[in-house]
């Protein structure tokens, strides 16, 4: 073969090979580019799930008050029983004095529903709490009923033509009036995580759920961790590997997949229909959420103890240590950090299910926090999930704010997870 020709040989395949050089690069380049619009993707989408949740519920972190002076008149206030007193005529009267034409008018009564229909309480509780007499006056910063309170956040709009708006131009007016006067006032809403729910939105709160859903961890913890960590730690360390140990750890990680509302219909055939435990109780709750967090606990306990290193046991059995001794003296505390975060992860799966709640009974209207695990009782899932189902106005500012406060729980659980494994975790 010529010089000439294998010299046009060499050059070909030079041009073939650069070219296959440049489909790869380019291959590479196309998979990187992939990989980056999807994590875009992703992060755009989550970021917009998150943006309209916070614009949806902002408002409710906020609450309309009005500064109102109530007079405690000899026909409404009885001073030797103050428990007997005509509360709803001490409303009257504040209003009263604060709109005079409306007694003239005969729209007093349309006045007083500027207040939350809860005033009476507030002034009483306020009466009782203090030493008051007739002739004296009680100055309190009262909520403003739904439609009001969404009249000063913008939500009702004083330019829609009144036919259509919730509010007339009269009420409105009212209401302004109040603002040129410096009595209507907009502060953080506190109620939203101490009150308990409530009928009337601008009251309604989120402590009965927190209380409920503290319960119900409680005793998931209490179960789900040591049993977790018991069977774990027989399954990786003492049971012999034969067909029946097989069994049980597929089982165990198909029990991982099965959709939450299957244990919630256990719970309720077994804990509610059979055992005839209590309706609506955070026990049962925990003993539900339990069953769907053991399978979680497990598998993270066993790949903790799996990233043991063997020379820590045979060192330990080399000095005389027992099988148990090796356990628990050297290997557990190593694979403590790997356990502790996989079961942080496994109750904040579980703080933010609902399905099984819903189906023993965790959605009932509680309009106080639950004394124990035996009280009736809702979560903060459940809540959001009543609240959603709510056809008030306000309910739907409370629904996000309501996601928000779980996202808020779900986020912190997860940063302890991740704190505790970078805090104490061994590198090998």
């Amino acid at each position: 073969m010529s010089d000439a020709s294998m010299t046009t040989q060499h050059a070909l395949q030079g041009q073939a090979a650069e070219r296959r050089r440049r489909a790869r690069h380019a291959a590479d380049t196309r998979l990187r580019l992939y990989g980056i619009g999807a994590i875009t993707l992703a992060i755009g989408l989550l970021g917009i799930l998150i943006f309209t949740i916070i614009l949806g519920g902002h408002t409710a972190f906020t609450q309309t008050h009005v500064r109102v002076q109530f007079p405690l008149t000899a026909e409404s206030y009885n001073a030797e029983e103050p428990a007997r007193s005509n509360w709803r005529g001490v409303i009257d009267d504040a209003m009263a004095e604060i709109f005079p034409d409306a007694v003239e008018g005969g729209n007093l009564r349309t006045r007083t529903q500027i207040l939350t229909n809860n005033t009476q309480f507030f002034v009483r509780d306020a009466v009782l709490a203090g030493d008051y007499e007739v002739g004296d006056t009680v100055t309190l910063e009262v909520p403003a009923s739904d439609p009001y309170d969404q009249l000063n956040k913008g939500v009702i709009k004083r330019d829609t033509p009144e036919e259509n708006r919730r509010l007339d131009n009269d009420e409105v007016a009212a209401f302004d009036s109040l603002v040129e006067n410096g009595q209507v006032s907009r502060p953080f809403n506190w109620g939203l995580f101490f009150n308990a729910d409530s009928r009337f939105p601008e009251i309604a709160g989120l402590s009965g759920a927190i209380v409920g859903s503290f319960y119900a961890l409680m005793v998931c913890f209490l179960i789900s961790f040591p049993v977790g960590i018991m069977a774990a730690t027989y399954l990786e360390e003492f049971a012999p590997k034969n067909r029946l140990t097989d069994l049980i750890e597929v089982n165990i990680n198909n029990l991982a997949a099965v959709p939450s509302i299957v244990f919630g219909l256990l719970g309720l055939a077994v804990f509610l229909q059979i055992f005839g435990l209590p309706r609506s109780a955070p026990l049962v709750g925990g003993m539900v959420l339990s069953l769907m967090t053991l399978p979680t606990i497990i598998i993270a306990t066993r790949a903790a103890l799996k990233a043991v290193p063997p020379s820590i046991r045979e060192a330990a059995l080399g000095v005389g240590a027992s099988k148990h001794q090796v356990i628990t003296h050297h290997v557990l505390p190593l694979a403590l950090p790997g356990i502790l975060t996989g079961t942080i992860i496994g109750l904040a799966q579980a703080l933010g299910e609902t399905a099984p709640l819903l189906l023993i009974g965790m959605n009932a209207f509680i309009t106080s926090p639950p004394g124990g695990i035996f009280d009736a009782s809702t979560a903060l899932p459940t809540q959001i999930y009543i609240w959603a189902d709510s056809p008030e106005r306000g309910f739907v500012a409370r629904t996000s704010a309501g996601i928000l406060v779980l996202l808020g729980f779900l986020i912190t659980m997860n940063a302890i997870a991740i704190f505790l494994r970078q805090r104490l975790e061994r590198r090998w």
